[in-house]
């Protein structure tokens, strides 16, 4: 059995999520979430980037970016939504950033229902 990659780090981060949730409730916008996760891991020390970008490089050259929600300690990725129901599309664009970042943990976080939803990824590095 393989050694869970920053458990500690990712159950604090989960329990900041549970804590949102419960003081602000289900259903508000995405970026309402994200303000207040921001706030609730600076209170616990924990050092954030918000909106981290990550260019997108075609041939030397920069085609684009991706826009992290959340990147907690360099170590951690957290994509947030408010929607019905977590999809593929979402899942992708989590994987992405762990790609382009080369951030080995990521967590899919879902604000909008009366319960948190989460998936957690890992990118394993070639």
């Amino acid at each position: 059995m393989s050694k869970l990659i920053y458990s500690q780090l990712s159950n604090t981060v989960l329990g900041a999520c549970f804590s949102v949730h419960n003081i602000l409730g289900p259903g508000l916008l995405e970026s309402a979430y994200e303000g207040a996760l921001v706030i609730e891991l600076a209170h616990l020390g924990i050092p954030v980037e918000r909106q981290k970008v990550y260019p997108v490089y075609y041939k030397g050259e920069l085609a684009g970016a991706y826009i992290a929600d959340i990147v907690v300690d360099g170590k951690i990725i957290l994509e947030l939504k408010s929607a019905v129901r977590l999809t593929g599309v979402m899942e992708a664009q989590l994987i992405n950033y762990l790609r382009l970042s080369k951030i080995q943990v990521g967590y899919l976080v879902n604000f909008r229902n009366s319960r948190v939803e989460w998936k957690r990824f890992v990118f394993q590095r070639d």
